[in-house]
């Protein structure tokens, strides 16, 4: 009788913890120590230094304040509007682009989307910059401008036309896809009945496509609302709230209403990322495993239709970029437009921007070494391990917030937690490691996302196969994950690379004159009114990123060579 009481009084066995799963654990722990040190902090310190001040209500009261004043409040209107104008010009413009290349015959479709590609590889400052030359006092089409009923380019126009560039590549890559997942079987069925080309558009191609027409736009309202670089180059005295921002924290060193201007900021992004999740939450699968592809037959009007339609449009940004790169070379605009390396001189020796290029290069290799290690080991920690349930959650929201916090926000949160006095972390503040943290942080949901979308696509047969063999699980990763997981890699690694050579509001708050980078050189030349320098150093930093792309795509093919050989057919 005792036995059996002792028996059923016996705890239940636990399975012992392996000693890959403890590091798994720890790892799990570590990524989550990271976004909360990088992240959260830096927001939380932004929400206490709003509210700030003496007695009760005072917090509250900085806000009712900013929005008593009209100046301020008309920066927050000028903000929403100009962006929805822009999200309004640009949509419509490239899903016809997308749908171009997605559903016509028409010859060149890669040549014309790489050119659409192009303001990726440059600062947003490059655009703002060439709007300057074309249209600016001593523009080349200054008459023409005024032809059309603009005083200048200088306020909201500027900003307007500029920011249509500057988004038009980020958009045409999210309706590219969303058209491309189609199912040709409903073409085929339309067709039988005899449905003719508009109604099929507006029944069939808008309705499946109505999610990824969604998300374009929230991402152009959030990328504009939150650009500074573009206001700060062309604005003139139009105000936004980005440009209050820098000149409340930098001009009047006003960092409560700073703070306040920068939650305000935070709203609108909050507000379209939360309806992005929404929108990909009721979102149903477009592309079932029985679909068929939709392959495009030719149509030789249509076709010559939308040559001519994507042509104009890739001549337009091509004049873009041509300005920036021909004025570049001019020795004196525009009196003497001879080619001449003056203004690179004038910006790599004279205003010491090559120690800035220098700068930048570090921090693009540390955030493309750094972020892309961060990423895929949270990612792989996240899908390929067991245990932890309960932190799991909370990694996949920490991962997915960056996306809602805009680069300025960040920044000054950065200031207000890293530069405290009592933080023990303070000795980062301007240094290059704290901006690597902020550039990885600013970025890592993209990155996050990607890995998890490649490491979902490898059956999970492969770790359970490999444990019954007695196969430890290191080496199965490094066997057969890794391998598989190789070209995404080097796909996070140069978004990350590309991005920290072109951003300016993550870091703009956080450099010293001994870490300045040439985004920020940029930006210095032109408020000493050295535009020629200025558009000098924007080419330098988009050839340097050309350059590195084509380094990627090298090893890519290479890595394609190695370690995918297993995706080509047998023969």
């Amino acid at each position: 009788m005792n036995a059996m009481a002792a028996t059923v009084a016996a705890p239940p066995l636990r399975q012992r913890l392996h000693w890959s799963d403890r590091i798994a654990h720890g790892g799990l722990l570590a990524i989550v120590l990271l976004l909360v040190l990088g992240l959260l902090a830096p927001l939380v310190a932004i929400l206490s230094q709003s509210l700030q001040g003496n007695g009760a209500g005072a917090g509250l009261s900085a806000f009712t304040s900013y929005l008593a004043s009209p100046a301020l409040l008309g920066s927050l209107w000028n903000s929403v509007w100009v962006s929805l104008l822009v999200t309004a010009i640009v949509v419509p413009l490239a899903f016809t682009f997308a749908y171009a290349l997605t559903r016509s015959c028409m010859p060149g479709k890669a040549v014309l989307r790489s050119t659409m590609l192009l303001p990726l590889l440059a600062p947003s400052l490059l655009s703002a910059i060439s709007m300057i030359y074309w249209f600016g006092n001593q523009g080349i089409a200054k008459d023409f401008w005024q032809g059309l009923g603009f005083s200048g380019i200088y306020g909201a126009p500027g900003i307007v036309l500029a920011q249509c560039f500057a988004t038009f590549p980020h958009v045409l890559m999210i309706l590219v896809t969303a058209l491309s997942l189609a199912d040709a079987r409903l073409y085929e069925a339309a067709d039988a009945m005899g449905t003719g080309m508009v109604r099929k558009f507006f029944t069939i191609t808008l309705p499946g496509a109505k999610y990824g027409l969604i998300s374009a736009a929230l991402v152009c309202f959030t990328l504009v609302i939150t650009d500074f670089g573009v206001p700060k180059v062309v604005g003139g005295n139009f105000n936004v709230l980005a440009t209050d921002v820098f000149k409340l924290v930098i001009g009047q060193q006003d960092f409560q209403r700073g703070a306040v201007v920068a939650l305000l900021l935070l709203l609108p992004a909050v507000l379209t990322f939360g309806v992005d999740a929404l929108v990909l939450r009721k979102q149903t699968a477009t592309l079932t495993a029985r679909a068929v592809a939709l392959v495009p037959r030719p149509r030789r009007g249509f076709d010559t239709l939308m040559a001519l339609y994507c042509l104009a449009i890739a001549a337009l940004v091509l004049a873009m970029f041509g300005m920036a790169v021909f004025a570049s070379f001019a020795k004196f605009w525009p009196y003497n437009l001879a080619p001449s390396l003056n203004h690179y001189v004038a910006g790599l020796v004279d205003a010491g921007v090559s120690t800035a290029l220098f700068n930048s290069l570090k921090l693009a290799a540390g955030t493309a070494v750094v972020g892309t290690l961060v990423v895929f080991v949270g990612a792989y920690l996240l899908e390929k391990t067991r245990g932890m349930d309960a932190l799991r959650p909370v990694v996949r929201l920490l991962a997915t917030l960056p996306m809602a916090v805009p680069g300025l926000v960040l920044g000054l949160g950065y200031i207000f937690f890293f530069n405290a006095p009592g933080n023990p972390l303070n000795m980062l503040y301007q240094t290059l490691p704290l901006m690597v943290l902020c550039t990885v942080v600013h970025f890592y949901t993209t990155g996050h996302i990607t890995m998890v979308t490649a490491l979902k696509a490898i059956d999970a047969e492969f770790e359970s196969v490999s444990a019954s063999l007695k196969v430890p699980q290191y080496k199965t990763f490094w066997r057969v994950t890794l391998p598989i997981c190789l070209p995404v890699l080097l796909d996070v690694s140069r978004y990350f690379f590309i991005n920290a050579m072109t951003t300016i509001s993550a870091v703009v708050f956080l450099y010293s004159p001994d870490t300045r980078l040439a985004s920020l050189a940029i930006l210095n030349l032109d408020e000493a009114g050295d535009t020629g320098p200025a558009a000098a150093m924007a080419v330098l930093i988009a050839a340097t990123s050309a350059v590195v792309t084509l380094a990627y795509l090298g090893l890519g093919k290479l890595v394609d060579k190695r370690t995918q050989a297993w995706r080509a057919p047998a023969r």
